[in-house]
């Protein structure tokens, strides 16, 4: 059994990009974690996607052995945290099982949003935190002013940050003393009842699902019997084991430590992330403090083109979802779209990476609708419903009104971006709470609805910044909202797959200009196609397809024709009329495809 006292629990938190996995890799080779032939860039990071981009999705963790110079032997463990604000809780429960956090910091960006979110969460559970300043190599590094960002914006002490590179190693044996040294060791209980928290869980196809835990009280056991306390199900621990970074088996886990286990549950929604695990013969009745269950923030259609990948698809969606218990999806059908899903997701950087995953992995080519938010729909009768599909909205009188998710964004800029930022934001509803300078780069602190942030509102960003202003957000509450719901009518039949949950003001604007854009891609009918967005019973906006019209009277000559030519046009009329009315109109793919880039163009 391991000394409580020489165990270190640390995450590794930082911006994306600003080198958490390189210098976790570093730190894995110096402590001889891995061999020199073992070691790979990003080892903590096990998919493509997360290679490729550089970020991490899955939280994951790592036992080390450290010799430090005071003689002692020390067990590190690391968590190397999702770095993306959809994944904000998976952060929260990771920095929950530390003492202590490593803050990196690009030393040529400065302080970035993303730092600041997660800085704050392991401030509020009274981290202990050592900034390091990463890639001195590069010649744009600027030690000086990144330690007086850290100290103006975050407020943290820098007299003893770490310069460090994790390209060249530089820096990394310093950074191992200081963990020793300002890290405080786990308290905890080894004589009392068990008692653990659920970091994080994944799906093995040998092992079925993988939990990973960090032991409060007491120790956990091969053959043990566990509860875990939000689903009360009691399982047998089959397998105690820690990842060295390789999976190493093991008898027990004591108090601090960080280790994983296998209970033989096939499906991931039974574990929770951030639950409490107790002996299931002296079970606990309070919870560790914090745990929330993921809900979906962000909700789209998901449709294959071509209809025959509909069981393809489907086999996808089930495989993603055996590693990712916050991903849902229930069958959804379309009149103009087919069969397809509608998915619920944690953001817009999960919609991204399962869409993309999907495509990759099962090849699938995929159709996304826009993407909406979870309205909560308060009816006369003093029912609330979840809103997450605009067409089945209840009958507007029955509604008395309606609450959209509003948001905390906190934009970091330079200042000479800073004006069309606001005028971004103001555009976009947000209300500015706070505006403060840290030399030359602007702190942004604004509320905004959801749903006008949810489509392209950091790409957006990134484009008038050039790339350099950060943006980071989390989830306040609900609001009532002046919404409605724009239906799009096509020769009189609403489109469900076009219906949206718009703001009253913005309303006439984008119903105008989805009519437009209906009008250039569907193409022309033997009859008069009317296009409509209407609120309720009201037009607000029309467009009219004309039809394509035959001269029927080409063939009429000699004196006395006018009536006969009467007679061809009225017969033509009424072939029109009967053809509008049991034609059907046709809806290429283009057009849906066209009306989903409407609000990417502007």
């Amino acid at each position: 059994m391991s000394n409580i006292d020489n165990i270190r629990n640390f995450a590794i938190i930082a911006h994306i990009d600003h080198g958490k996995s390189t210098i976790a890799d570093r730190i894995i080779h110096s402590c001889g974690g891995l061999t020199e032939r073992e070691m790979k860039a990003q080892v903590l990071d096990s998919m493509d996607i997360e290679r490729e981009r550089g970020i991490t999705i899955k939280a994951q963790t790592v036992k080390l052995n450290y010799k430090a110079k005071n003689g002692k032997d020390y067990i590190l463990n690391i968590i190397d945290t999702p770095g993306h604000v959809d994944f904000s809780y998976e952060v929260s429960r990771s920095l929950y099982a530390c003492e202590g956090s490593i803050l990196i910091v690009d030393s040529t960006q400065g302080v970035e949003a993303q730092t600041l979110a997660n800085v704050y969460q392991a401030l509020d559970i009274n981290h202990e935190i050592i900034p390091v300043l990463n890639k001195i190599d590069l010649p744009a590094s600027d030690l000086d002013r990144t330690n007086k960002q850290i100290e103006d914006v975050i407020g943290i002490d820098t007299e003893n940050a770490v310069p460090c590179s994790g390209k060249t190693g530089e820096g990394i044996d310093e950074i191992l003393e200081q963990i020793i040294i300002q890290l405080p060791g786990p308290e905890g209980k080894p004589n009392e009842d068990l008692k653990c928290l659920l970091v994080d869980s994944w799906y093995d196809t040998y092992l079925g699902v993988v939990i990973l835990v960090r032991v409060i009280n007491g120790k956990i056991i091969k053959n043990m019997k566990i509860k875990m306390l939000s689903t009360n199900q009691d399982y047998i621990v089959e397998k105690v084991g820690v990842f060295t970074p390789k999976a190493k088996d093991i008898n027990e886990l004591n108090t601090g430590e960080i280790g994983f286990i296998t209970t033989g549950i096939k499906v991931l929604s039974e574990t929770k992330v951030g639950d409490t695990i107790c002996d299931a013969s002296k079970p606990k009745s309070n919870p560790l403090p914090g745990f929330k269950p993921s809900k979906p923030v962000v909700f789209c259609g998901l449709f294959p083109v071509d209809s025959s990948e509909y069981q393809k698809l489907k086999d996808g969606l089930a495989k993603l979802q055996l590693n990712d218990a916050s991903f849902s999806f229930e069958a959804e059908s379309s009149s103009a779209l087919g069969l397809g899903f509608r998915c619920g997701f944690l953001g817009l950087l999960h919609l991204e990476i399962i869409t993309e995953r999907l495509e990759r992995e099962f090849d699938v080519n995929l159709l996304t609708t826009t993407p909406g938010v979870v309205y909560k729909v308060n009816l006369n009768n003093g029912e609330v419903i979840d809103l997450q599909n605009p067409s089945s909205l209840p009958d507007p009188t029955l509604i008395k009104f309606i609450e959209e998710p509003w948001i905390k964004a906190t934009v970091i800029t330079p200042d000479e971006y800073l004006g069309s930022i606001i005028k971004l934001c103001q555009d976009k509803r947000g209300i500015q709470t706070n505006l403060t300078y840290s030399g030359n780069r602007a702190v942004l602190s604004y509320e905004l609805p959801l749903n006008e942030v949810v489509f392209d509102f950091n790409d957006r960003i990134k484009s008038m910044t050039s790339g350099y202003a950060s943006f980071d957000y989390e989830i306040m509450e609900h609001r009532e909202g002046d919404l409605v719901k724009l239906g799009i009518l096509v020769n009189s039949e609403p489109v469900d797959a076009l219906a949206m949950m718009i703001h009253k003001d913005f309303a006439q604007r984008t119903g105008r200009d989805v009519c437009e854009k209906l009008k250039d891609l569907i193409p022309r009918h033997n009859f008069m196609i009317p296009l409509q967005a209407a609120i309720g019973g009201k037009i607000i906006a029309r467009e009219t397809i004309k039809g394509f019209k035959k001269d029927v009277l080409t063939k009429i000559h000699g004196g006395g024709a006018t009536d006969r030519k009467r007679k061809l046009l009225e017969k033509q009329k009424k072939g029109k009329a009967r053809s509008k009315q049991f034609g059907r109109v046709e809806i290429p793919q283009e057009a849906f495809i066209g009306v989903l880039k409407i609000n990417k163009e502007k």
